[in-house]
């Protein structure tokens, strides 16, 4: 199969003509962002049912193997909803999860330094 590839006087031609063609509110969501950022020809991601992590687990195998490695007991709804938020988050290499999980960790190592007994 033979990909077609086209200028970019024919690229920026294509683009206006979809936004040219889109609701006035689509249009003002595109330029809060600034049409020179919109790229109407990027792949779209995978959904997040399908998403692996390194391990080449879904969240949804992730969350399941995580929650059966402890005592049904031993958390709550809110408990499990925050590890499912991080899962989710890790997966999607979200900035904000990243903080928190390097957080968590460096807090782990300074009790463990300072002879605390671990969260």
């Amino acid at each position: 199969m033979s990909e077609t590839y086209f200028s970019p006087e024919e690229i920026e031609e294509r683009k206006k003509a979809i936004f040219d063609a889109m609701g006035k509110r689509g249009q003002r969501q595109i330029m809060k962002t600034g049409y020179d950022n919109w790229d109407p020809f990027q792949e779209p991601k995978d959904p997040i049912d399908i998403r692996k992590d390194k391990t080449k687990r879904t969240s949804q195998e992730l969350i399941r193997e995580f929650l059966t490695a402890i005592d049904a007991d031993d958390y709550s709804n809110s408990y499990a909803q925050g590890a499912l938020e991080m899962c989710l988050g890790i997966i999607n290499d979200e900035e904000k999860i990243r903080g928190m999980f390097d957080f968590a960790h460096w807090y782990t190592r300074l009790l463990e330094k300072e002879g605390h007994d671990p969260l």
